[in-house]
């Protein structure tokens, strides 16, 4: 079969600039833009930028942006399985090798839109940043330097659509983008810009994107009729919450093509419960799922200790504390089971592995902290999982994280995990007795027989 690549050049013009290449946004955003074009001729092609030193730009140069997404899932209790070639991404850029090509978008008039997916560690401020360490900065930082560039070049703002999953991540990242052009004395006109002419939305998403279906890629490339090696799954749910006005919804259409974005003055709910159970049930699981030698969600589902295990976590510890009519957190408890044994895809555990740390800091902690607050008792099934993680951390070759978080996890006494509030946003100390328990337990019992004894 030939490589997939574009018979001729793409006619869209540059409207959108993200920053992340992964496997999410491809199955996520670029999906819904590709849908947008070929819908409502919204003629809008994306730039991605790689956002670290490594990355697959080259991968998906080589193949002129095009690659195959599979989206597959139950509609009303039935299979179904769509199979299309997205072709909203016109190119990509390496600002490590190309930082010319870079900085070239920001004078680019027709560029309006700015989407990004740096996981939950990505919008971050830190001080002592240079403006001439490219690579060492962080996303925001890199992101102001292209701000002020566009600033001076006497265009109009941007409309920001962060990803990440963090409380209200618009509202982070444009903070962390305003300290940075203090500390580097941007100026009151720079800040007066950005503040009147960008709009940072708060956003919350929702897909499950399973990547690279490495055992059936083989046949999917044959239904498409190219060799693709940035090819992508994805359950066909899908729901995008962003908090903006309709003059702002305007200007990028999707609620013209039926997809599932909805325009909110306040996406807080939506979020929250979104960010709990479901992200909460992934990561809660996770490590520990792992260590008792899992591979995928799938599997998790279909062997009943497991699924005991994230039942009573979801509905005994994480639902109760949330603010939320009962009903409806039941009934999108059970709607996120249900996508999680999903026949048609392969959830690799390590693919959300990715991170845990930063990712059980949002996602877990809150309600654990919640838990205890209206209870006055811990919530044994939530702290189980931490020290699972934390062990996970300490013996697992699978883990994948920042190297100072990784070597930090593994060599740091329990003790001193749990005092750094760099890491929780807070001292867990008061939870050692029992985390230290657990792991004596798991390394006693095993993983798979201390979570049994956990859920009673």
């Amino acid at each position: 079969m030939e490589r997939l690549r574009r018979k001729s050049k793409s006619e869209l013009k540059e409207r959108v600039l993200q920053f992340g290449e992964g496997n999410f946004l491809r199955g996520f955003a670029d999906w819904m833009i590709d849908r947008l074009n070929n819908e409502c001729d919204w003629g809008g092609g994306v730039v991605v930028v790689q956002p670290l030193p490594v990355g697959r730009i080259d991968n998906l140069n080589e193949q002129d942006g095009l690659y195959g997404l599979c989206l597959r899932g139950r509609v009303n209790g039935r299979p179904e399985e769509d199979i299309s070639i997205i072709k909203s991404i016109v190119r990509g850029i390496n600002p490590y090798k190309d930082f010319d090509k870079y900085m070239e978008c920001a004078k680019n008039p027709d560029l309006r839109f700015i989407i990004s997916n740096t996981t939950e560690a990505g919008i971050e401020y830190k001080e002592n940043q240079s403006e001439n360490d490219f690579a060492g900065i962080t996303f925001p930082a890199r992101l102001a330097i292209f701000l002020k560039a566009r600033f001076e070049s006497g265009l109009g703002g941007f409309i920001f659509l962060p990803c990440e999953l963090i409380d209200s991540n618009g509202d982070a990242l444009k903070e962390c983008i305003l300290k940075y052009a203090r500390d580097w004395h941007y100026g009151s006109g720079f800040c007066e810009w950005l503040e009147k002419e960008n709009y940072f939305a708060n956003t919350l998403v929702d897909r499950i994107v399973t990547g690279y279906p490495s055992d059936e890629a083989g046949e999917i490339q044959k239904r498409l009729g190219y060799t693709d090696t940035m090819l992508d799954t994805a359950e066909i749910y899908h729901l995008w919450v962003i908090q903006g006005n309709k003059e702002i919804a305007a200007e990028i259409p999707f609620h013209k093509t039926g997809l599932n974005v909805l325009w909110k003055e306040d996406i807080k709910p939506y979020k929250k419960r979104k960010v709990r159970i479901l992200n909460g049930a992934h990561t809660m699981t996770v490590p520990a799922a792992l260590s008792a030698g899992f591979e995928t969600v799938g599997e998790v589902m279909h062997d009943d200790t497991m699924l005991d295990f994230i039942k009573k976590g979801v509905f005994d510890e994480i639902i109760p504390t949330l603010d939320l009519p009962e009903n409806e957190l039941i009934e999108f408890a059970d709607d996120v089971l249900q996508r999680f044994d999903n026949p048609f895809i392969k959830h690799y555990l390590t693919s959300i592995a990715l991170n845990s740390v930063s990712k059980f800091r949002v996602r877990v902690l809150p309600s654990i902290t919640e838990y205890i607050r209206i209870y006055d008792k811990e919530p044994k099934i939530l702290v189980f999982s931490l020290s699972a993680m934390i062990d996970f951390y300490k013996t697992s070759p699978q883990v994948n994280d920042d190297e100072s978080v990784a070597e930090f996890m593994k060599n740091a006494s329990v003790s001193d995990i749990l005092k750094k509030e760099e890491y929780w946003g807070t001292d867990l100390s008061f939870l050692k007795n029992s985390v230290e328990r657990y792991i004596d337990m798991i390394k006693e019992k095993g993983i798979k027989k201390a979570i049994e004894i956990t859920i009673g």
